[in-house]
């Protein structure tokens, strides 16, 4: 343990005043990133008296258990989780195949009009998300999906986003020579797609899977458009409906609130290295 402290020391000795202060910046940012996360477990473990009482708690209390009765009493919490997990698992399996088939069409084949589609597909990107909102809303109410899941993970089944990522990746990580060499032993184009390219897609169907499952599972927007029963809510939607102007049961919120951030931590800790090296595939690759 000295030994290891000593060599700390040396390393801390031999960084410039700049490098010091831009590893303070970044410790200081962190913390700041950190702080709401820890907070909302910590009020989660405490009443609203406490919350708000001056300075609020620091530590975690023990009403967990109290706050989570009161949120099952105004919730279908574990109904809106189902349904949230549900939708997100939906979006993100039909995200992945739809954009790896559209990305690697783009990517390999020769067909008319091909640079003017990936440019619509691209400029659709920058339109801002709330644009959608009143369309989505009447061709859902067309075919009569209000208040189904279907009408939250069809219009996300192949992003831009997501064919644009594979696109890019596919072009780069994927030879030519590899897809030709395979057509002369004669397999159809189906095959190549699911045998010979989709297993060396790993980095970025690990990058593009959790940015769509993080996506929807934090989508707010979509649900409140075109659901109306609480048993359908997804989280976000049906956390919200707590709120109240005088009558905010913030412990059994934040209750709630740090059940639904759990999934997104495993998801991300068994995922973060994949995401790594699927967002810097495109930059070691020449």
């Amino acid at each position: 343990m000295a030994r290891s402290d000593a060599a700390h020391r040396r390393l801390a000795s031999s960084l410039s005043p700049s490098t010091q202060m831009a590893y303070l910046m970044v410790g200081v940012g962190a913390l700041l990133l950190i702080a709401p996360l820890y907070f909302t477990f910590v009020f989660a473990t405490h009443t609203r008296s406490d919350i708000f009482a001056t300075p609020p708690p620091l530590w975690f209390g023990g009403n967990f258990m109290a706050n989570l009765d009161l949120l099952l009493e105004r919730l279908p919490f574990w109904r809106n989780l189902a349904m949230s997990l549900y939708v997100a698992s939906a979006t993100t399996v039909l995200n992945l195949f739809l954009c790896t088939l559209a990305g690697y069409a783009f990517a390999v084949y020769e067909f008319r009009f091909k640079k003017q589609l990936f440019a619509m597909v691209v400029g659709s990107m920058m339109l801002p998300s709330f644009l959608n909102m009143i369309p989505s809303f009447m061709v859902m109410d067309l075919l009569g999906w209000l208040d189904q899941p279907r009408a939250l993970y069809i219009p996300g089944a192949a992003g831009a986003l997501g064919i644009f990522m594979m696109r890019q990746y596919i072009s780069s990580a994927i030879p030519g020579d590899l897809i030709d060499a395979a057509r002369m032993d004669g397999c159809g184009e189906f095959r190549i797609y699911a045998s010979v390219v989709l297993p060396l897609l790993g980095p970025a169907l690990g990058t593009l899977g959790l940015i769509t499952f993080i996506s929807s599972w934090n989508n707010f927007v979509g649900p409140l458009v075109v659901m109306r029963s609480a048993e359908n809510f997804t989280l976000p939607l049906a956390l919200r409906s707590m709120q109240s102007p005088n009558n905010t049961e913030w412990g059994a919120l934040m209750a709630g609130s740090a059940i639904a951030i759990l999934p997104l931590l495993i998801v991300f800790f068994f995922s973060a290295r994949r995401l790594v090296a699927g967002l810097t595939a495109g930059a070691v690759r020449g």
